[in-house]
C-alpha cells in the first residue's frame, strides 16, 4: 500500500507541475512525415493566488491593471504558480505574464481589456515581418518560460475603439452603429476611422500599415493598435480552453517562440475587421495547434517568418508544426502560408480541418522582394464547403489583397534569382474534398523560380473552374475529380 501510494503522489506532482514532454498528442506524431522533437508542456507549481485576494474586483467598472500586476509579481517572487481568475468581468489594461505562471481565467469570467489609450505605450515590436513601433499588447509576454493561459475564460480586446471600418463590408444598420461611435469618415465615404490621427496615418500608408514615420506617434496612436495577444521570444507555452475575440488588430502572435502548445481554443473578429487574422505563428519552432475554431475578419490560420530585408536579417525558420482537428468559418484564407515569410517556412502538417464559408481554403502567398523558402509541407484530410473563391492557391504576386480582390494577370518578366526571390516547393495534398469553391486549384508562380514538386493525390473539387496553372514546374495529379471527372 505505500508503494502504490508513493506511486499515486509523483502521478498528481506530475499533474499540478504539467512539466516535460506530454503524451496527449502521440496520435499527431504517428506517420509524421518529418522529423520533429515532442512539444514541451510548460512546467508550472502547484501554488495557486486569486485575483481577488490582490484587490481585484470583477464588476465590469473598477479597473484592475494593478491587481493583475501584484498578482503576477507575488507569484514570481515565489517562484510561479496559478493565478486564478473567478466568475465575473474584470475591465483591466495590460497583463504581462512572468515565467513559470498560469493566468487561469474561470469559464465564467470575462477579462474586458480598456480601451484607454494611456494604458498601451508604444513599444519597439516586430509586426507583419518588420521591425516597427507600435501599442503594447493587452496580453504579452517576452522573454518568458514556462507560461500559460488556460480556464476557459473570455478574453475581449475592445477593438471596435481601434479598427477602421471598409462601408463595403457592413450593412446599413452596422454602419450607422459604427457612426454613432463619432470618429470620422474619408471624403469619398469608403472609410470610416476612430479618430483623425487614424486618418491622417491611414493617408501616408495607403493599403499599408506604416505610416510616415515623421508623424508623432503620440497623434497617431490609434492607427499604431496592437495585436491582443503577444508572446515573443517564449518558450513552453500552453494556451487552451479559452476565447480570444475583438482584438484591435491580430488576435494571437506567438513570434520566435518555442515549443507552443494552442489547443481546444476559439477566436473571434468581426467578419469586417481590418487585420482581423486568428493567428500568426510567426517564425516559431515546435508548435501543435488542435481542436480549435475560427470566425475572423482576415487570415485565420497564418503562418509567417519575417518580411523583406527586416526578414532575411533574422533569419528566423517557422518549422515544425502540427496543425489538426481546427474549423474555419469566415476568414480570408482557412490555412495560409505568407506573405510575410523571408525567414523560411517548413515542416508542417495540415490534418483533419475543416473550411466553411472561408474566401480560400489552402493559401500560399509571397511576392518578389520577399526572399525565403517555402518546403515540406503536408495537407491531408481537409474538408471544405462554399469556399468564395479557390479551394487551394498559389500567388507570388500578392499585393496585399484578399483573394476576392484579386487579380490573376501576374507580370511575365524574368528577373534575376537572388535573395529576395521567393520560393515554394514540396506540398503534398491529399484526401481532400471541396464542395463548392469558384475555382478549384489555381497556381500563380513567377518565371524566374517557378512553384515546383507539387503533388495532388485522392482529391475531389466541386466547383465553377477546375485547374488552372501558371509558371510551375512537376505539378503532378492522381486520382483527383474536379466535378465528377477525372483531371
Amino acid at each position: 500500500m505505500k508503494a502504490r501510494l508513493t506511486l499515486l503522489s509523483l502521478i498528481v506532482l506530475a499533474v499540478a507541475c504539467k512539466g516535460g514532454n506530454t503524451d496527449t498528442f502521440d496520435a499527431l506524431y504517428k506517420d509524421l512525415p518529418f522529423e520533429m522533437p515532442r512539444v514541451e508542456m510548460p512546467s508550472i507549481p502547484a501554488r495557486t493566488v486569486v485575483l481577488t485576494d490582490f484587490g481585484g474586483v470583477g464588476d465590469g467598472v473598477a479597473l484592475n491593471t494593478a491587481a493583475f500586476a501584484d498578482a503576477i509579481a507575488s507569484l514570481e517572487k515565489q517562484g510561479g504558480g496559478k493565478l486564478v481568475v473567478p466568475a465575473g468581468i474584470w475591465r483591466t489594461g495590460p497583463i504581462e505574464l512572468k515565467s513559470h505562471i498560469e493566468l487561469s481565467v474561470d469559464k465564467d469570467a470575462i477579462v474586458v481589456f480598456d480601451p484607454d489609450q494611456d494604458l498601451y505605450p508604444i513599444i519597439d515590436t516586430n509586426f507583419e515581418g518588420l521591425d516597427v513601433r507600435r501599442c503594447l499588447s493587452p496580453l504579452n509576454a517576452t522573454g518568458a518560460h514556462d507560461i500559460a493561459v488556460t480556464g476557459g475564460g473570455i478574453f475581449d480586446g475592445s477593438g471596435e475603439f481601434w479598427r477602421e471600418v471598409k462601408r463595403r463590408k457592413v450593412s446599413d444598420d452596422q454602419w450607422k452603429e459604427i457612426l454613432q461611435r463619432g470618429g470620422l469618415v474619408s471624403e469619398d465615404g469608403k472609410n470610416w476611422f476612430p479618430d483623425e490621427g487614424y486618418a491622417k496615418a491611414r493617408a501616408t500608408a495607403g493599403s499599408l500599415n506604416y505610416p510616415d514615420p515623421s508623424l508623432d506617434e503620440l497623434e497617431i496612436k490609434t492607427f499604431l493598435r496592437p495585436v491582443l495577444l503577444s508572446f515573443r521570444e517564449c518558450e513552453r507555452v500552453l494556451i487552451q480552453d479559452c476565447t480570444f475575440q475583438n482584438s484591435p488588430c491580430w488576435n494571437l502572435h506567438p513570434l520566435y517562440c518555442k515549443d507552443v502548445i494552442i489547443k481546444d481554443i476559439t477566436v473571434r473578429n468581426p467578419h469586417f475587421s481590418a487585420n482581423g487574422d486568428g493567428i500568426d505563428i510567426d517564425a516559431c519552432e515546435n508548435v501543435i495547434l488542435t481542436g480549435s475554431s475560427f470566425d475572423v475578419g482576415d487570415d485565420a490560420i497564418c503562418i509567417k517568418s519575417g518580411k523583406d530585408a527586416d526578414g532575411r536579417r533574422h533569419a528566423r525558420k517557422c518549422r515544425n508544426l502540427i496543425i489538426s482537428d481546427c474549423t474555419v468559418y469566415h476568414g480570408h484564407g482557412g490555412f495560409v502560408v505568407g506573405s510575410e515569410m523571408s525567414g523560411g517556412v517548413e515542416n508542417i502538417r495540415v490534418t483533419g480541418c475543416r473550411f466553411i464559408g472561408t474566401d480560400v481554403g489552402l493559401r500560399f502567398k509571397s511576392a518578389r522582394g520577399r526572399g525565403g523558402l517555402v518546403k515540406d509541407i503536408w495537407c491531408d484530410h481537409i474538408y471544405m464547403k462554399d469556399i468564395v473563391t479557390y479551394g487551394v492557391v498559389f500567388n507570388l504576386y500578392y499585393m496585399g489583397v484578399a483573394a476576392t480582390e484579386m487579380s490573376k494577370d501576374g507580370t511575365p518578366d524574368i528577373q534575376p534569382v537572388d535573395e529576395t526571390t521567393p520560393e515554394f516547393r514540396d506540398f503534398h495534398f491529399s484526401d481532400i474534398l471541396c464542395s463548392g469553391a469558384e475555382q478549384a486549384v489555381f497556381i500563380n508562380g513567377i518565371p524566374e523560380l517557378p512553384v515546383r514538386n507539387i503533388t495532388f493525390h485522392d482529391c475531389n473539387f466541386t466547383a465553377g473552374k477546375g485547374v488552372e496553372c501558371h509558371n510551375h514546374e512537376n505539378v503532378t495529379f492522381e486520382n483527383v475529380i474536379v466535378n465528377g471527372e477525372k483531371i
